[in-house]
Parts: structure tokens; sequence; C-alpha cells
């Protein structure tokens, strides 16, 4: 079929092309909300062990040693704030200061990365005042019960945060942006569809070349 007789018949079946989309840009303008606003804030921490009690600065081992062993720690501290266990001992902090704030919550809202022996905890919420209260209690969480990542050691490793913590809302996603426009693009497709398939459908003989297509000799036609 050529581009013409596709046009003629979208021409001839706009009803039906336009009924989707009127439909969805109906639906889409009354069930429309604004996404929420969202915030992230992100803090850079160091960590490490102290030295050995009686160790001396005459040895290299002393000063090479503790920043291959802050490596590790950085690795499993990036690890940990991502568990549930870390979660739960944020949530437990928080509502010891009256903030009530699950654990679920707190888990879903951490990222971390580790570069170079230095841990990045990230996190997003929608409240800005909840999201500081979360990255203040996460850091004392850090800082005091380190030592639950390493239960081998028995000891707890030193936390310095090197960042203050700076609170920044996010802008919308894309997919939230596109959502209205990708479904009128979709209804525009199902109506087109729609009036293809009911023109197929439709017995009806309109023009000399579908006669003349059926084998049979057309002797006059009616002008428009």
């Amino acid at each position: 079929m050529e581009l013409r007789q596709l046009w003629n018949v979208l021409l001839r079946r706009w009803p039906l092309a336009v009924i989707p989309f009127v439909v969805v840009l109906a639906l889409g303008l009354a069930t429309y909300h604004r996404p929420p606003p969202a915030y992230n804030v992100g803090i850079r921490y160091s960590a490490g062990l102290p030295p050995p009690a009686g160790s001396g600065a005459d040895y290299e081992d002393d000063r090479y040693y503790p920043w291959l062993t802050s490596e590790y720690i950085v690795n499993g501290l990036a690890d940990w704030v991502k568990s549930g266990s870390f979660a739960a001992a944020v949530s437990e902090h928080l509502a010891q200061q009256g903030v009530d704030i699950p654990a679920g919550a707190v888990q879903g809202s951490v990222a971390s990365d580790n570069v170079r022996s230095v841990l990045t905890l990230s996190m997003t919420y929608g409240d800005r005042e909840a999201l500081g209260e979360m990255i203040n209690a996460a850091t004392e969480v850090l800082k005091t019960r380190n030592a639950e990542a390493f239960p081998f050691q028995g000891a707890a490793a030193v936390v310095v945060p090197l960042d203050q913590p700076v609170i920044n809302q996010i802008p919308a996603g894309l997919r939230a942006a596109l959502d209205i426009p990708l479904r009128l693009m979709l209804a525009v497709g199902a109506g087109a569809g729609l009036a293809f398939l009911v023109d197929y459908v439709d017995p009806t003989v309109r023009t000399r070349q579908e006669l003349e297509a059926m084998g049979l000799n057309v002797l006059a036609e009616i002008p428009k």
C-alpha cells in the first residue's frame, strides 16, 4: 500500500485515530502528580587502625602496614554500610533521638564506594530534615560501631569524616518527565492501528482502482 493510500485511510478514519490520544491525554492530565522532591547528601571518610602499642618510628612497617590495613578496612566498611545490620544500627540511633525512620528506608537510601582508602557514603531521601538526621546518625554509627563489621579484629577502627554534609535537592528523573509524552506516542500508534484495522475489514468499495483490482471494468465514474 502506498503512503498516499495510508494517508487517505487516516483522513477517512481520523476519529478512530484521535480517540485513543484524547482518552490517554485526559487520563494523564487527570491523574498527573508532580514527582515528590528528593534530596541527596554525600560524605567521604578515611579509616584505619591505630598503631599497636609499643611500636616505634624506626621501622618502615609502622608506616606501611597501617596504610595497607586502612585500604582493607575501607573496603569492608563500603560493604557494611549497604547491609541490613548497618541500617538497623542507624535506625536504632535515630530512635534514641526521637526520629522514627525504619531500617528498610535507611538501607534503601544508601549507596557507597571506595577509592584509594577513602569511603564515600551517599544517602538519598525525600525529606531534607530527616536526611540530615540520617547522615549524622550514619556517621556516628561508623565511628562508634564499626567493629561490628570486623568481628575477627575485636577493635574498632578510627573513622574520620573528611567533609561536612551538604544536602542538595536532585532533579526529577527522565522517566517522570517523559511519562505522559511516551503514553501519548503509544496512543497515536494505537489509534493509527485501529484506523487501519477498521478500514481493512470494511468491505465498502470507494475507488475505481479497487474495482479494477477485482478484475471489473469501470464504465463511468461520478466525480465528488
